[in-house]
């Protein structure tokens, strides 16, 4: 937390509790005039965009939320955190966007995932949400348009990436429902996880026949399982949200899953952060159909391809350490699209600072070419503002 400085004067505080209610029952009147002035000002932007004709999907501005929320940190006088006042004011603005035009958010369901908490975090609680089955279903829906944005898991600090969705951002659909290129990211939110061992109630003095979760929560309490049931099978479905819907069905069967699995399913926690790691935290991505302006604090993500020559890759990476720009992630995979694997047969998933549009980047990217089979922009998005972590997530 920034360090701070209370504008109050001690001296000037009431002296008695009915005193002090007092001046905190004028406070909330305050803040409530002032919140229905804001809501007011949200409907005036949007008499003023629909008056210009400027696209819907425009009505949502990651960089601008972006550039809001870390100015509201830098300004916290503090008693409240840092994180807490961030998510006060997302909450505040979710509220005002949905009244000024209702969002709907793709993610992974059923209710109880990750995912969903994460879009809660990203978008606030006045977004709707359309929870999909399975992370392709959530591109298939932006794409679509059937959705504004969607919010799907990339990366986990235990596991790794998630296939499915560098998959689904470098090559689209191997149906062919969307191409790559027409969902790109606008967005990131890093959410801690805490995993839960999770029962019926009628269930807890049993030992299960089973435990259900999504493979990356298996893997992320593997030694965990081995201590403490290492013979019971474990079985992976498409979501935390799934396994614990199955564990509400049968007394057989234990989840693994967030708090918020145990609430929206009835289930009671067996065990309490089961997860191996302490630090264990996933990265997800907010995927929309449009690109994101600059907010001053960027980041890119690149998907390319190189030839097998010696010392390739080395000067590919050159041109950005010459601009100083920093890479904050690399990453190889097996080229799954004939497209990519013609003479190539590894793709290289990279994130840098700053934005697209930056000419130090465009330069860079331009000196990169000569070295690439392809070269694709996935998209550059404002870099994640923290939330307040105890924030509600229902």
């Amino acid at each position: 937390m920034t360090e701070h400085v209370d504008p109050e004067v001690p001296g000037d505080w009431p002296a008695t509790l009915p005193a002090v209610r007092a001046r905190i029952d004028a406070l909330d009147s305050e803040l409530l005039r002032l919140i229905s002035q804001r809501a007011r000002l949200a409907e005036r932007v949007a008499e003023i965009k629909r008056a210009s004709a400027e696209p819907t999907g425009s009505f949502y501005r990651p960089e601008r939320e972006a550039q809001v929320l870390s100015g509201i940190r830098a300004k916290n006088p503090g008693p409240l955190a840092d994180d807490t006042v961030a998510w006060l004011f997302r909450e505040i603005m979710s509220a005002c966007l949905a009244h000024e035009q209702p969002l709907t958010v793709s993610c992974l369901g059923p209710v109880g995932t990750f995912s969903e908490q994460a879009a809660v975090r990203a978008f606030g609680h006045g977004a709707r949400l359309a929870l999909e089955p399975g992370i392709p279903e959530v591109f298939r829906a932006v794409a679509a348009g059937a959705v504004d944005f969607g919010v799907v898991p990339v990366e986990n600090s235990t596991e790794g990436s998630v296939s499915q969705t560098l998959d689904a951002l470098a090559f689209g659909s191997a149906g062919s429902t969307w191409s790559a290129g027409d969902v790109l990211i606008c967005g990131e939110v890093s959410l801690k996880i805490d995993q839960q061992l999770l029962a019926r109630g009628d269930a807890l003095d049993t030992t299960p026949k089973r435990i259900v979760s999504h493979a990356q929560s298996l893997a992320q309490c593997r030694e965990w399982l081995d201590v403490h049931y290492p013979g019971v099978e474990r079985i992976a479905v498409q979501s935390n949200g799934e396994a614990a819907r199955m564990a509400a069905e049968s007394p057989d069967v234990y989840a693994i899953g967030p708090q918020l699995a145990a609430e929206r399913h009835e289930l009671q926690v067996v065990a309490a952060n089961i997860q191996d790691s302490v630090f264990n935290t996933t990265r997800f991505v907010v995927i929309g159909r449009e690109a994101v302006p600059p907010s001053g604090q960027d980041k890119t993500s690149l998907v390319l391809s190189i030839n097998n020559e010696p010392g390739t890759l080395a000067k590919l990476l050159a041109p950005l350490a010459e601009a100083g720009i920093d890479v904050t992630r690399i990453e190889s995979r097996p080229a799954r699209d004939r497209a990519w694997n013609r003479k190539w047969d590894y793709v290289f998933f990279i994130d840098i600072e700053g934005h697209q549009d930056d000419p130090q980047i465009q330069a860079a990217l331009s000196r990169m070419l000569p070295f690439c089979g392809r070269l694709g922009v996935l998209g550059s998005y404002p870099r994640a503002v923290s939330a307040a972590p105890t924030a509600p997530t229902a």
